[in-house]
């Protein structure tokens, strides 16, 4: 509000001839204080200031350094991570493409289960990390080679087609079959994996599991379907990849001394860690693996839990964040970010650094800090006692004249001094007086200025916020009548005299084929064999066709004129422009207006399917309000609805575009109406800037970025309602519109 000029004037000169009435005297002396304590204290002060600034800033810019190195120490350990995980899990699709290469090159029969064996077992030697390597056909024949965990040779696989029967062999250094270990009852095709890989068609990573019979045998099955010549399935190659290296690999790399590394699944289940603790359990003889939010080491326990509630589940985590959180009084620095492969992996690598691996420095430094403190003050406290009883002898001279200045003798002169800030300060003294009402007088003049300067100031304001209230009420009427006034004059004017005139006869049209059908039917009952000329007229025209059709095509054309009519009258009832003041209406009529004036833009498009509206109608009051103004609200909320639609179907193909309106009658006399979509959604940052003027998050040329501003201003200010949005990138929109039932109670109550 502008600045109350005149009432500032009157103040100030109040006190200009207070002060002068009082004849410059001085005011009532101050507490007195030792020149011990004015000399001594700031110094003090300004060491203990100056060290303790620098202490203060070097232990912020070693925590910023901290936090650099916290954040660059992740980041490397992250790219080892990924490094490591690139060329571990790529390998077994890698050994399965060259089998599958040297089946379809004649090289590898596959029903030679001795040879097949052998050059498994030679695989399965050199890969260690594999536990199991080789293939299953369509008649159940298998073959290949298998390894325990933490064993050193391979066992070869017989199982000949038909039966149902594993044979485990142990092998020779040749790997040739020498002694059979063990037979398993096992039917291959019936398997999770084989089922899995068949259906999917191409080479996948299959589910982690666990084999209750061996501690520890957790492995994830990399598959791929055989095919012959024509396309026909003969069966899957697959490799079992021992992930208990994984965590042998993490535990390898120095995060920090206390600091984690733990990959885990999206359902939270534990891949490796880098701590001393297993990813699994054994219970009963069972091997059960361990989720990351259960896991023994209490660091990834608490970290695995912070992220499972910073973001509502491991699923939301679609990009590499970084974090903190406390845990033992600690600060813990987080990085998690997604790890895929074009085979259907899916996990979070998480790396937790403890602050306190790197705050011993900077703690020392704090001690080192406080001590010099304490040494500046005690050399500072001896220092100022000396300086203060030499120095005091001098100022003694000048407390006598001082004091009679003081006393409001003005006429008292101080001796000069040889002390060149004593004698200075005398003859400030002598002329503090006039220099006192030379300043008033300035002030004074300054006032003046001032006075002037603010009504200046004031008009132009004034001027300019005219401006633009006339120039925003020129918009709002520009949209207005521009995109509703010229569409309802010449529609209504051009369409509905003729679709009245159409409508009004097909009535008469009805009536009148009536009468001739049942003349027809009276005639081919009395004469029903009517002369060969008329009989050859009758077949000709299929009488029979033309009595069921024409009265579906005079209802037909009855349906359509109705349709036309009520767009007409939709398109009167949606701009309300005879209607200026305050009306009693149904806000369902309103929004179902807007929707069929819309339903061109909601049917079926070439390269977007129907954008389905679903209504969620309760009873609600008749609401008073301004039609044409709330009606414009619907029409710019709905068409932005759409547009957000249709920018989803593009991006990123969404297949049910949905559009929601939920209406709600509150006990406080208000009503809500929420409109929903689940388009692409609105960036949080920018959403409460959505209804400033001429902000728009649309292409050049698609919008103007005035559309939401002249509805929150119908909502907020003409109706004294609330306009609101909520949204998330990729979880769509929702506005929320708040309308008091009573315009003339809420007005007065906004007054």
């Amino acid at each position: 509000m502008p600045l109350n000029a005149p009432k500032l004037n009157a103040k100030l000169n109040a006190l200009n001839h207070s002060v002068l009435r009082q004849k410059f005297r001085f005011p009532q002396p101050l507490p007195q204080l030792p020149l011990l304590a004015v000399l001594v204290v700031p110094f003090l002060l300004q060491i203990f200031t100056a060290v303790g600034l620098v202490g203060y800033f070097s232990f912020r810019n070693g925590q910023k350094a901290i936090n650099d190195l916290a954040n660059q120490l992740q980041r490397e350990v992250s790219a080892r991570v990924d490094q490591h995980l690139d060329s571990y899990l790529a390998l077994p699709h890698q050994i399965n493409q060259i089998n599958l290469n040297a089946i379809k090159q004649g090289m590898l029969d596959l029903y030679d289960l001795d040879n097949s064996g052998r050059y498994f077992w030679k695989q399965a030697q050199i890969f260690k990390q594999f536990g199991f390597i080789g293939y299953a056909l369509e008649d159940n024949t298998n073959s290949g080679a298998w390894r325990w965990p933490q064993g050193h040779n391979a066992a070869i696989i017989y199982h000949p087609g038909g039966s149902l029967k594993d044979y485990t062999y142990e092998a020779d250094q040749d790997g040739n079959r020498k002694k059979l270990l063990h037979v398993t009852d096992f039917y291959a095709p019936a398997g999770d994996s084989y089922v899995e890989a068949v259906k999917a068609g191409k080479a996948l990573w299959t589910r982690i599991y666990t084999l209750d019979e061996f501690e520890g045998y957790i492995a994830a099955a990399a598959n791929v379907p055989i095919y012959d010549a024509n396309q026909k399935l003969i069966g899957v190659l697959g490799i079992d990849l021992f992930l208990t290296e994984i965590s042998a690999f993490l535990q390898q790399i120095q995060v920090s001394p206390t600091g984690r590394v733990f990959i885990m699944e999206r359902d939270g289940m534990l891949i490796g860690n880098s701590s001393s603790q297993p990813t699994y359990r054994v219970e009963n003889g069972k091997t059960h693996r361990l989720r990351a939010t259960d896991s023994d080491d209490p660091l990834i326990r608490a970290t695995a839990s912070y992220l499972q509630q910073q973001f509502n589940g491991f699923q939301q985590i679609q990009s590499p964040q970084q974090l903190t959180f406390q845990f033992n009084q600690d600060r813990q620095f987080v990085e998690v970010s997604p790890w895929q492969d074009e085979y259907g992996i899916d996990w979070l690598v998480a790396v937790v650094v403890p602050e306190s691996d790197f705050m011993a420095q900077i703690n020392a430094n704090t001690r080192t800090t406080i001590t010099l403190c304490l040494v500046a003050l005690a050399v500072a406290t001896v220092l100022g006692i000396y300086t203060s009883r030499w120095i005091a002898r001098t100022i003694l001279r000048l407390g006598t004249a001082s004091q009679a200045i003081t006393a409001g003798n003005l006429n008292q002169q101080v001796q000069p001094s040889v002390i060149r800030e004593v004698n200075s300060l005398a003859q400030s003294f002598n002329q503090m007086a006039s220099q006192l009402q030379a300043s008033f007088l300035a002030l004074e003049q300054v006032n003046t200025e001032l006075e002037d300067r603010v009504e200046a100031r004031t008009a132009a304001l004034t001027a300019t916020l005219e401006e633009l209230r006339r120039t925003q009420a020129q918009m709002v009427q520009s949209e207005k009548m521009s995109a509703l006034g010229q569409m309802v004059a010449g529609v209504a004017h051009e369409i509905n005299n003729p679709v009245n005139f159409i409508h009004g006869n097909v009535d008469h049209a009805q009536a009148y084929a009536e009468e001739l059908l049942h003349l027809l039917q009276l005639y081919q009952h009395h004469y029903p064999k009517p002369v060969r000329e008329i009989q050859t007229a009758l077949d000709a025209a299929d009488l029979e066709f033309i009595e069921q059709d024409f009265t579906q095509l005079l209802h037909s054309m009855q349906l359509g004129s109705q349709r036309i009519s009520d767009i007409v009258q939709s398109l009167r009832s949606f701009s309300k422009l005879d209607e200026a003041g305050v009306k009693s209406i149904d806000l369902h009529e309103g929004i179902d207006t807007a929707l069929l004036l819309l339903q061109h833009r909601l049917k079926p498009q070439p390269g977007r399917c129907k954008i389905q509206v679903i209504r969620d109608y309760q009873q609600l009051p008749l609401v008073e309000c301004y039609p044409g103004q709330i009606n414009q609200v619907f029409m710019n909320i709905l068409n932005n609805a759409i547009d957000a639609l249709e920018e989803a179907i593009y991006i990123e193909s969404l297949i049910e575009p949905v559009i929601k309106i939920r209406t709600v009658a509150s006990e406080n006399e208000f009503v809500k109406i929420y409109i929903s979509d689940n388009g692409i959604g609105i960036n949080p940052a920018i959403v409460p800037r959505l209804f400033d003027p001429f902000f728009t998050t649309k292409p050049v040329g698609k919008g103007t970025g005035i559309g939401l501003s002249i509805s929150y201003q119908i909502v907020t200010e003409t109706h004294h309602g609330s306009l609101e949005c909520n949204s998330e990138v990729g979880q769509g929109a929702e506005f929320v519109i708040t309308i008091p039932t009573h315009y003339n109670t809420a007005r007065e109550g906004s007054k």
